[in-house]
């Protein structure tokens, strides 16, 4: 457990509690266009493969059509992009678990499915603190996670081997991403999909709370 040189972690669900922020504005892009919208705990469940998916779940089976995704989406983009920081916090432990790793000498970076423009805006905002190396959010023609492009183009630009760079996240598509690109996973058991689901699809390790990823390093 010695031997990693950097860690890569997703951004929602693991880093930032964003969840409120984004169910905020899916269920005003739904109601704007004559749709129900969903508790949060329901919401928790469609984050977590791109914004395209997110609508998707959202709608009503016999409505996501192309062209009413498409207006949902485009819908969904402007109301986030005016309150993505409404109630986004860094999760309990954050903070100390990157201020130990910085202290260590321990280099880190992002990869997230959010689009890339609002996983750079967070970061910014709430995670400027902290020198993460690479930054990658949804890219334009750039395939999502669990493909493991983004997550070896990271580990390229960090020089540093994928079987070496520990990835952090909180979903079953964090961790099928890890295994594609060759990389060790641990479970965030603190965000979004829980420890039990999570441990439900992924046989390594969860742990319970930020700063155990202090024992990994």
């Amino acid at each position: 457990m010695t031997d990693y040189q950097a860690v890569l972690f997703d951004l929602d669900g693991t880093l930032l509690d964003t969840l409120s922020d984004i169910a905020g504005a899916v269920n005003r892009a739904l109601g704007k266009n004559g749709f129900p919208g969903h508790s949060i705990d329901v919401c928790r469940s469609f984050v977590g493969d791109g914004a395209r998916t997110l609508i998707t779940r959202a709608l009503p089976e016999d409505a996501a059509t192309d062209e009413t995704i498409d207006r949902c989406l485009a819908d969904f983009r402007q109301d986030y992009a005016l309150n993505w920081h409404l109630t986004t916090r860094p999760y309990p432990q954050i903070p100390e678990l990157l201020d130990q790793l910085s202290g260590r000498g321990v280099r880190f970076s992002i990869l997230s499915n959010k689009p890339h423009e609002f996983t750079v805006k967070c970061v910014e905002k709430f995670l400027f603190a902290w020198p993460f190396e690479v930054v990658f959010g949804q890219r334009e023609h750039v395939p999502l996670k669990p493909d493991p492009s983004s997550a070896l183009e990271i580990a390229h630009l960090m020089d540093v081997p994928p079987a070496a760079l520990l990835f952090v996240g909180d979903s079953p598509v964090d961790m099928k991403t890890a295994v594609n690109a060759g990389m060790d996973a641990v479970g965030a058991g603190w965000g979004f999909t829980g420890t039990k689901a999570l441990a439900a699809r992924h046989s390594g390790a969860i742990v319970k709370s930020p700063l155990e990823i202090l024992e990994w390093i």
